[in-house]
């Protein structure tokens, strides 16, 4: 349980652009951000005699310093797993720039761009900066579903917070659930001081037991403790996670564990999880719960969308009971 004064500061971060949170500076609107969160992103493009697709992720570490994962092939998705590094290098800002170095390449990433410039000075390669979108963002309930929050009140949800239509994150269902469907959106902050858990922390518990992470792991390893994965249980197939103040989704059909009538467990929980249209778990078994909420059982349980003290938001979230 946080105390007054936690949540009062988890309120005051929701409801500033710019805040501080242990000390570091902490985004909520992309309007308010300094010129590294504009050259952090997506950046794709065809290069070489063939024309091969190239693709990198930049992501801001504060104090203007960067970390490049470079691809070929294209971005990780369907057909690209994040694990297929192509390489990775640091950069700095250099005024405006982000400028990196790679063998014998200058690379240097402004105004939207990321410019591959060999040892003679020749520009050999040039990516754009895409920002990609969920095929579901946006998605509307389908006939029967019960929407748990369209931005109009949090009336569903115990101990709810809303800022602007959006629901601030440390909140549960009032409504327990079984089989299921599930659609909502996230968005982290940008906190580009931050590091591991304290970057973007929250979770979407389904059924209060199982926790699907939601984290800045923007071009992170994919482990089962950044985002997609299902914490001590599971690393996504894909890391899908896109860069902070981006709109994400999660798409989640969940088959909930059976009970005999003594109690006792005969079938495992299942889920299906799509990140951002991508299957990341596909019928994944789910042999225990997770830490941080409820035990298993065989009753039914909410939605818990868990709080650490990050201005993590939700939106557009719907059921549809099986």
């Amino acid at each position: 349980m946080k105390s007054a004064l936690s949540l009062l500061i988890v309120m005051a971060i929701a409801t500033a652009s710019i805040a501080k949170e242990d000390g570091q500076d902490v985004y909520t609107d992309p309007d308010a951000t300094p010129q590294s969160y504009k050259l952090q992103g997506e950046y794709e493009g065809q290069a070489g005699d063939k024309g091969d697709t190239y693709a990198a992720q930049i992501i801001a570490l504060g104090n203007d310093q960067f970390h490049m994962v470079a691809y070929k092939g294209g971005l990780p998705g369907n057909n690209q797993s994040h694990k297929d590094i192509f390489f990775e290098t640091d950069g700095t800002l250099e005024g405006d720039d982000a400028t990196f170095q790679h063998e014998d390449f200058t690379i240097s990433v402004s105004g939207g761009e990321l410019r591959v410039i060999n040892a003679d000075g020749k520009q050999v390669a040039t990516l754009e900066r895409i920002v990609r979108k969920s095929p579901t963002l946006g998605a509307t309930p389908p006939k029967g579903a019960l929407v748990l929050f369209d931005g109009s009140n949090g009336d569903a949800f115990e101990g709810a917070q809303v800022d602007d239509g959006l629901l601030l994150a440390d909140t549960f269902s009032k409504e327990k659930f079984a089989d299921h469907t599930l659609h909502l959106e996230f968005r982290t902050p940008f906190k580009p001081s931050g590091r591991g858990q304290g970057r973007g922390n929250s979770g979407v518990y389904v059924q209060s037991r199982y926790e699907i992470q939601v984290l800045d792991s923007f071009a992170l390893a994919g482990k089962s403790n950044e985002c997609g994965g299902i914490y001590q249980i599971a690393e996504p197939r894909v890391n899908m996670c896109l860069p902070p103040l981006q709109w994400q989704t999660y798409d989640i059909d969940f088959t909930a564990a059976r009970y005999d009538d003594a109690g006792k467990k005969i079938a495992n929980a299942r889920v299906t999880v799509k990140h951002n249209g991508v299957v990341i778990h596909d019928d994944l078994e789910l042999p225990k719960h997770t830490p941080g909420r409820h035990q298993e059982g065989p009753e039914r349980d909410a939605l818990y969308l868990q709080g650490h003290g990050n201005p993590v938001y939700y939106r557009n979230i719907w059921v549809v009971k099986k």
